[in-house]
């Protein structure tokens, strides 16, 4: 007589090695380096045009030198950003342009503080330096909310 045959369990194949990627996940790693390259990119040039609206701001006030001649060139500055919110902003003239420029901010800078100023204090034969340094930091932050840069 024949030996019984010896039955044996069914074996499973081995699990697919992680290595190499399926076709899938080579398309989502793609994606994801797209779209982190082109934030990067996004972040880098807006960083860029930050630095240079600031620098347009800091160059004007560099050349003029005295603080007369600042609070003209901030005034100057301030007239040509306006424009980008209201096309005839840089025609107001006196407490209408003061209220423009505290238009949209919480606080009243311009209107009720330091930054009356500009109202006169390009025509002043001397201006004190400690004015024209506080309107330049309300100002520059206008100017550069104005022109896209915060």
């Amino acid at each position: 007589m024949a030996a019984p045959l010896v039955l044996r369990d069914v074996h499973l194949p081995a699990a697919p090695s992680w290595w190499p990627l399926a076709l899938g996940w080579w398309a989502v790693i793609g994606a994801v380096a797209i779209v982190a390259l082109a934030a990067y990119l996004w972040y880098r040039r807006r960083t860029k045009r930050r630095r240079e609206i600031a620098q347009v701001f800091d160059r004007a006030l560099a050349q003029a030198d005295t603080p007369a001649a600042q609070v003209a060139a901030m005034s100057e500055l301030l007239r040509r950003a306006a424009r980008r919110r209201d096309s005839q902003a840089d025609r107001l003239q006196g407490e209408q342009w003061l209220e423009f420029l505290d238009r949209g901010s919480k606080r009243r800078d311009f209107a009720d503080g330091g930054g009356r100023l500009l109202l006169d204090g390009g025509y002043r034969p001397r201006v004190d330096p400690a004015q024209a340094a506080a309107l330049r930091e309300i100002a520059r932050r206008r100017f550069l909310q104005w022109m896209g840069a915060n």
